[in-house]
């Protein structure tokens, strides 16, 4: 309950003041003690034996009848005219009421936004047919370290700024869920080519043959460099839509599971330390994690591969 500063009578408070009534104290007296006027003391009496300790509660400051309220139907004549894309001033010459008519009544049901009359987007989900058939690729910046932040140690002056960041290229398969990913220095065309290069060779190594490969708008992706190499390996280069991540959103997802699994999951002494866990990591990722995107199947298990003969060297 919200109570005003200046209020005399909380709830409890009017209890007490009809405690002192009931055991016979004159309203006046009891009403000056407290502070009100003998008029509130009455009223609270008067409410008190109609009904009960209920009736001391706070009640809405509503009158129990609005003359002027807008009618249902103008209110319904409003709602329409938005849903049309009707503007404030042509709604309110239609319906023959005030802008701020207008805009009570279409804040009360949530349509004083543009993007509030748009339906809501279906979600669009795609897999492609087969291991290799597209790619994704993004980059997430991580800071560096050489010792223990405070999540670890508790203490906050313990900081290692300065030191830079390091990028973490990642790489995902469209199909299997296979993914790749490693740590460049830069975000810069020439860390993104040497990584696509790289990844490329990783799935040639299960016998997937890269087709297509998606990236965002970074400028090392939109660079003349890049494009040049994915024709030279014969890839077709795909951008997202501008601003739009969840075109990417298996990317997106690898990354927050690296994040999570990987890179916060354990309290690392430095990066270095960090780096090295990442092939473990990826090694769990591919061959033993349930992926719940392909019904809980292992990333390696839609390779195409024979999954038993891949067992046997892995093991």
């Amino acid at each position: 309950m919200n109570v005003h500063k200046n209020a005399r009578l909380t709830p409890r408070g009017r209890e007490i003041l009809i405690s002192r009534l009931e055991r016979g104290e004159h309203p006046v007296d009891v009403a000056t003690a407290m502070g009100v006027s003998a008029g509130t003391a009455y009223k609270w009496r008067r409410r008190y034996r109609a009904e009960g300790l209920a009736g001391l509660e706070d009640r809405s400051s509503r009158p129990n009848a609005s003359p002027n309220k807008t009618s249902g139907d103008i209110e319904a004549k409003v709602i329409a005219l938005r849903r049309e894309r009707r503007i404030y001033h042509r709604i309110a010459a239609e319906a023959g009421v005030s802008k701020a008519t207008v805009g009570r009544i279409l804040t009360r049901h949530g349509l004083n936004r543009w993007r509030d009359l748009e339906p809501a987007e279906p979600v669009r989900r795609y897999e492609r047919d087969r291991p290799g058939e597209m790619i994704h690729l993004d980059i997430k910046k991580l800071g560096r370290f050489n010792k223990a932040g405070h999540r670890v140690t508790g203490d906050r002056t313990v900081q290692s700024r300065g030191i830079g960041w390091e990028f973490v290229h990642v790489c995902i398969d469209d199909h299997s869920r296979m993914g790749f990913a490693d740590i460049m220095p830069d975000e810069k065309k020439e860390s993104a080519i040497a990584f696509l290069k790289a990844a490329v060779a990783w799935y040639a190594s299960f016998g997937i043959i890269v087709e297509r490969v998606m990236t965002d708008n970074g400028s090392c992706y939109r660079s003349k460099a890049f494009h040049k190499v994915c024709a030279a390996l014969g890839l077709r280069h795909i951008f997202t839509k501008p601003y739009t991540p969840r075109t990417n959103g298996k990317a997106e997802r690898f990354i927050q599971s690296s994040l999570r699994e990987w890179a916060y999951a354990r309290a690392y002494e430095n990066c270095g330390q960090r780096a090295e866990e990442l092939p473990y990591w990826l090694h769990h990722y591919n061959w033993h994690r349930p992926h719940a995107g392909i019904k809980g199947k292992t990333p390696v298990s839609r390779s195409g591969l024979d999954v038993n003969n891949l067992m046997r060297p892995h093991s």
